[in-house]
């Protein structure tokens, strides 16, 4: 791992510290990519960290209210279909926590920071779904959503991030596609079923929209974010961005958007929304959501079940490894 000091002993950086930083800012300034093995500050190992982990942990956690509901799908088409975008989700996640790897924090350790509650993921996953009609929801609102906020990151300066998204991406387009479909038929279907599909997007939309982060003057991340290549468009950006595009969709459906001040303003040329409640927002990311403790209970659960798993694991890459010791 290349060192990544940014100061050294004396408070004075070293020739080679001095050339690494160079290179990392040449980097930046051409939009090139940051390779693991390449200086970075502290800083941004630090920034891409947390973002990294963060995302991973979001996948994870995320698997929970869909995975709820594939016993209890409509169809075996549907069932199917469900089971595969879970497994997705799980594979997302992997790609991520190997990707936040490169960085220098060890798998484990990543998993102790989301099962003992020192880290933090996506908000929107700390909801109840409720009915069927809202796998459809979180498919056409929560996957839409992460598909703008996540496109522009396959384009992020530290190069293994940059590739596990493409891939996350081509497969969140699925997840939309599902979504999508799964309230169109609702929609289409009888008086019951359209209103179990109002009520699923009246109830999924602000914490939707609360999924690109707080306002630009209350992110403290977000700037530097930016500055390093890693987000290449604010929260506000992106959530103009998503609403400009669920505003036709949610027409083409049927539905209606829960939100009484929505309308376009010719002058900015945006679309302008209600006033969320990031209060609420806080709280929830904080564990005081809905599902918050019912969540970590099953990931904690989850992660003691799976031991025994992952020593047989363990055992059996320790004889591999010395079978091939022998060999040699």
């Amino acid at each position: 791992m290349a060192e990544q000091s940014s100061v050294g002993a004396t408070g004075v950086l070293s020739p080679q510290e001095v050339a690494g930083r160079e290179a990392f800012e040449e980097l930046i300034a051409e939009d090139s990519r940051v390779e693991p093995r390449d200086w970075m500050p502290a800083d941004y190992r630090k920034s891409l960290t947390r973002q990294m982990s963060q995302h991973a942990h979001s996948e994870i956690i995320g698997m929970q209210p869909e995975a709820n509901w594939i016993t209890r799908a409509p169809s075996l088409k549907r069932k199917s279909i469900l089971m595969a975008k879970v497994q997705d989700e799980a594979g997302h996640g992997l790609y991520l926590y190997s990707a936040t790897e490169t960085l220098g924090t060890s798998r484990d350790e990543l998993t102790d920071q989301l099962i003992y509650g020192s880290a933090k993921y996506s908000s929107i996953f700390n909801y109840p779904a409720r009915s069927w009609a809202d796998m459809g929801a979180i498919g056409w609102l929560v996957d839409g959503a992460a598909i703008v906020n996540q496109v522009p990151l396959c384009r992020a300066s530290y190069a293994p991030y940059g590739r596990a998204m493409v891939r996350i991406c081509k497969e969140e387009s699925f997840h939309q596609r599902q979504g999508w479909e799964i309230l169109y038929e609702l929609s289409h279907g009888s008086p019951a079923q359209k209103q179990m599909a109002q009520d699923a997007v009246d109830r999924f939309y602000a914490p939707a929209l609360m999924m690109f982060g707080p306002p630009d003057a209350d992110s403290p991340n977000s700037q530097q974010s930016m500055a390093w290549n890693i987000k290449r468009f604010s929260n506000d950006e992106l959530r103009q961005r998503f609403v400009g595009m669920i505003v036709e969709q949610a027409e083409a459906l049927g539905l209606t958007l829960p939100d009484p001040e929505l309308r376009f303003d010719e002058e900015s040329g945006q679309w302008i929304h209600q006033d969320l409640d990031w209060d609420e927002f806080m709280r929830v990311i904080k564990g005081g959501g809905p599902c918050n403790a019912q969540r970590m209970a099953r990931r904690r659960d989850a992660h003691e079940d799976g031991a025994w798993v992952r020593e047989a694991a363990a055992a059996y890459a320790r004889d591999r490894a010395d079978e091939m010791d022998e060999v040699a």
